[in-house]
């Protein structure tokens, strides 16, 4: 498997009585394969995967396995706080047809270096996915440094790392580990563009879910190096400080709403503060505005 380009972490979205809205799942799945992205991950953080009981996991992996029908790799988000529980996870989300694992780093329990070393190469080790490992320390406590892992690159059943932090520095270090058979991915939307022309392979992006034109446009325009990405990339930055203003996927939820697609979110996160609602309603008519220049230019 290699995997690049625009990767959407799909939000979950919720009806009105906080139950799983699979209609509108499968409607933002279309959108997103109309949008042009080249890759899905299911029940990642984005996805509210905490909140999710097991039968709703299956059900929204089972859906996406079905509607994309093979057309773009479909992630499960599988990560757990111990070893043995990702592996678990990491079957059950072969079973409902995923094609590879996002395993993010162990919340809470902040393992030391060599914990992450042994964790991620034991599930590697079980075979039942290919495995994109995930660091993002902001959310779960630990870093997992590259130096650390630099062995476990040529593990045939790891194939790649989301990064999240967004230093260039940190970026530079995981792009020297970069082949063939490992992946690096942006895990950061603000410094995707960076890290693309720099040589990153991709982004596992928040914002595509409502920008999955105008990401995947960023994405061929920054991989091909071309100078027009960054002219491209700043159109969207207030975009990306408005998906910060409350902790994701919060603000993402909110425009999601206005898209007809869910309802809100599963305590202990609560909807969008009203202070940010006119600040919603501005950046949703952005989006449409960059979303229309996207197919505009198809058509044209």
């Amino acid at each position: 498997m290699r995997l690049s380009g625009s990767i959407t972490a799909l939000a979950t979205p919720f009806t009105a009585s906080g139950e799983i809205d699979l209609d509108a799942w499968r409607r933002l799945l279309q959108a997103q394969l109309d949008g042009g992205v080249q890759a899905v991950v299911v029940a990642g953080s984005t996805g509210e995967a905490a909140a999710l009981y097991d039968a709703e996991y299956d059900a929204l992996l089972r859906s996406a396995v079905d509607q994309v029908a093979g057309r773009i790799p479909v992630l499960a988000g599988t990560g757990h706080s111990n070893t043995a529980k990702t592996i678990e996870q990491t079957r059950r989300a072969a079973l409902s047809g995923a094609d590879a694992a996002l395993v993010v780093t162990p919340p809470y329990v902040r393992p030391t270096q060599a914990g992450l070393e042994a964790h991620y190469r034991a599930i590697a080790d079980d075979g039942a996915l290919p495995v994109v490992m995930y660091n993002v320390p902001g959310r779960t406590g630990c870093d997992l440094l590259p130096e650390s892992v630099a062995g476990l690159v040529a593990h045939e059943r790891i194939v790649g790392i989301k990064e999240a932090r967004n230093e260039a520095g940190r970026m530079n270090d995981w792009l020297a580990l970069r082949s063939d058979g490992f992946a690096v991915l942006s895990g950061d939307d603000p410094t995707a563009c960076r890290a693309m022309l720099a040589g990153a392979d991709g982004v596992i992006s928040v914002a595509a879910n409502v920008l999955p034109r105008a990401f995947r446009r960023l994405c061929d325009l920054s991989r091909a190096g071309d100078a027009a990405a960054q002219d491209w990339n700043a159109r969207m930055h207030a975009i990306y400080d408005f998906l910060s203003v409350e902790p994701n996927p919060i603000p993402l939820k909110a425009l999601l709403q206005r898209l007809g697609l869910g309802h809100g979110l599963r305590l202990p996160l609560l909807p969008l503060s009203a202070a940010h609602a006119e600040a919603a309603d501005r950046h949703m008519a952005a989006i449409l505005e960059l979303e229309n220049a996207c197919r505009d230019s198809l058509v044209a």
